[in-house]
């Protein structure tokens, strides 16, 4: 947007108006897509179904061709036993039908007397049916017709008389038989489409397995044969996700539906094949296919038993197989592969089936992954993984500076312990924490962030430091007794290539950092830097080095000189803006003024490059990049040289601890 220098009056850029035009050009070509997937449901059904095939049947073609089959009988011959299978579970499933449909009315009366039973356990039911027989009977009188007389036959009838209307008498057309040719026409009429669907499947299967070479060339040329990494990537993580997702699923509904169908048949429910098949086929649809199958043998199993033994035991035996198959022996498996969040799985089981009804329901899981790859390497469809994958919309750092911007740490703090379970607490400040803080900084250099918000991410930042004052900066040992815990503890000491640091006790410090707080931390700039640097000073209380932290204005020429620096033995400036260089040199030269015999060690969080030629173009004595490396230097200058190392380390105090809470309360 610009404002015209005569009017004031805001007007709309050609930017803006061509992110407008495309916006809408977007919306229409996805009403276009929606609206063609809908009408050419006849053709397209097909040709995914065909697609989705070829995906599971092309390890068997290639199992083949390894045999040294050749490729046209080994697809024709897994096509023609693929759809042999098909079509000999439809006829077990057409007779399974037809003989639950010849016992059924020995159910009915089983039915009836059950319905009596739950209608005389219910103590309201004789007034129930009191009212039921009253509001039927002023029915039957509001509806009855105002003249009640019965007309006279055609034989009765009399002349009208002058005047009177003269109704017409009813004719009745009846057709002829139809013809032998017409009563087969009738039969086939229902069986053509299933048909024509059944052999545009197979011609399309063989096709694509014969020509899978030839179509995957001309979907990269289409898809832009300038980048073949990417399209190559895409096409083999689709190819493999999807055969690896369809073969897995395949064999556990295949082994899910057995179960069920054994466990039917030792219940004593009728047709127990039938609704194995069923709940093998309904369990491709997620979240809620299973207990749909279990409907059928439910409803069936109250009408067979007398008693309710059966309709209990029915339904045990789903609420156990369905967790133990979904939660335990899937992940086990396969994982969680599919590589959609559960809201995309909903989703597009709701527009699937709006769009091809019941084979949209089963086709949703399989089309949506799809979708999710294809925006996973094509860069202009990036947002349908963000909306529909399974990975996290924002990355760690992204989320704690989102929450620090909202004013709520709690979520952060909950996200850092979990971080916790696995690395120490700086490695958290560093990869995280500092990175949410340069995301906070680049957007004060745009001009996006003003004073108050900074001083409300600053604020924010207190209170999680606070709440992390508790957590030790050590890798988590898991599953160890306290003397195994120690004995790793020791080991961490003696490595000194460990990633842990140590912790120094009182009388292995120099005599210059035997004081009451040897670390002054001072912001450059900012409050983001002054978030930072208290940071930084929790981190080095934890590690027995006491520390202040002080704010960006006792840098200036006039508060300087009242900087309070007695036993100050280091100072580090915290700088998340690494481009000001003059800034820093000058900071450094007036605390060499103020600090003689201090050093001077910089700390310029995330800024890549060689730290030596950065330490030499300011004049500071050391520099670092991360909080962990700015703690060893620290420590490195604190330790006494004649004391020996193993003695001059030991866990942290908790008067470290509660330092650490008084300096983060100092800070804020």
């Amino acid at each position: 947007m610009r404002i015209d220098a005569e009017n004031s009056t805001p007007t709309l850029t050609r930017r803006g108006d061509g992110g407008f035009l495309s916006g809408v050009a977007a919306v229409v070509l996805a009403a276009i897509i929606v609206g063609t997937l809908y009408f050419g449901r006849e053709v397209f059904v097909p040709i995914a179904l065909a697609i989705l095939l070829s995906f599971v049947l092309a390890p068997l073609v290639r199992l083949l061709q390894r045999w040294y089959l050749p490729r046209g009988l080994s697809a024709v011959g897994v096509v023609l036993i693929a759809f042999f299978g098909i079509f000999s579970i439809g006829s077990v499933i057409a007779t399974q039908v037809a003989e639950l449909a010849s016992k059924l009315p020995r159910y009915q009366f089983t039915m009836q007397e059950k319905i009596k039973s739950l209608r005389g356990a219910t103590a309201t039911s004789g007034t129930l049916e009191r009212a039921a027989d009253v509001l039927q009977n002023l029915g039957n009188e509001l509806n009855k017709p105002k003249d009640s007389t019965t007309p006279p036959t055609t034989s009765q009838a009399l002349p009208p008389a002058p005047g009177q209307e003269v109704r017409p008498i009813p004719v009745e057309v009846r057709q002829p038989p139809p013809s032998a040719l017409e009563s087969i026409a009738a039969l086939i009429a229902p069986l053509l489409h299933p048909l024509a669907t059944t052999g545009i499947i197979i011609v399309f299967v063989i096709f694509i397995l014969l020509q899978r070479e030839d179509l995957r060339n001309r979907v990269i040329k289409l898809a832009g044969s300038h980048d073949l990494q990417k399209t190559t990537a895409a096409l083999d993580d689709a190819a493999r996700r999807l055969s690896r997702l369809f073969l897995t699923q395949i064999a556990l509904n295949a082994a899910f539906g057995a179960v069920i169908a054994t466990g039917l048949g030792v219940i004593g429910v009728p047709s127990p094949m039938l609704w194995g098949i069923l709940a093998a086929v309904l369990r491709f649809v997620p979240y809620i296919g299973a207990f749909i199958a279990a409907v059928f043998p439910l409803a069936l199993a109250a009408a067979v038993d007398p008693g309710w033994s059966m309709l209990l035991w029915t339904g045990a035996l789903f609420l156990v197989v369905e967790p133990i198959v979904g939660h335990v022996v899937e992940p086990l498996v396969y994982g969680h592969s599919t590589g959609l969040s559960p809201v995309a799985v909903v989703v597009s089981a709701t527009f699937w089936t709006l769009l091809w009804g019941p084979i949209g329901l089963i086709l949703a899981t399989p089309l949506t992954i799809c979708v999710v790859v294809l925006g996973r390497h094509v860069e202009r469809l990036a947002f349908l993984d963000v909306m529909f994958g399974d990975r996290p919309a924002l990355s760690p750092p992204e989320i704690f500076y989102q929450r620090m911007l909202a004013g709520d740490p709690a979520e952060a703090v909950d996200k850092a312990e979990e971080f916790l379970k696995e690395k120490p607490l700086s490695a958290y400040y560093d990869e995280v924490a500092l990175k949410g803080l340069k995301l906070a900084q680049n957007d004060i250099a745009r001009g996006s962030l003003d004073p108050p918000r900074v001083d409300q991410i600053k604020e924010a930042i207190h209170e999680l430091v606070d709440d992390l004052a508790d957590q030790e900066d050590r890798t988590p040992t898991r599953g160890l007794t306290q003397d195994a815990e120690a004995a790793a503890a020791v080991e961490v000491v003696r490595d000194e290539t460990s990633s842990d640091l140590p912790t120094l006790a009182k009388e292995g410090l120099a005599a210059e950092w035997a004081t009451e707080t040897p670390v002054l931390c001072i912001a450059g700039q900012s409050g983001l830097d002054e978030a930072s640097a208290s940071i930084l000073a929790q981190l080095l209380v934890k590690h027995g080095l006491s520390s202040r932290v002080e704010g960006a204005k006792m840098l200036s020429a006039s508060n300087i000189f009242r900087l309070e620096t007695t036993g100050v033995a280091m100072v580090c400036l915290s700088y998340l803006d690494g481009s000001s260089r003059a800034h820093m040199r000058y900071t450094i030269r007036r605390l060499r003024r103020k600090l003689p015999n201090a050093r001077i060690l910089l700390g310029c969080w995330l800024v890549e490059g060689d730290a030596t030629t950065l330490g030499d173009a300011v004049k500071a004595d050391d520099v670092a990049t991360t909080l962990r490396q700015a703690v060893r230097l620290c420590l490195e200058a604190a330790r006494a040289p004649d004391h020996k190392r193993p003695s001059e380390i030991r866990a942290a105090p908790a008067t470290a601890l509660s330092a650490a809470r008084g300096l983060t309360e100092a800070a804020m």
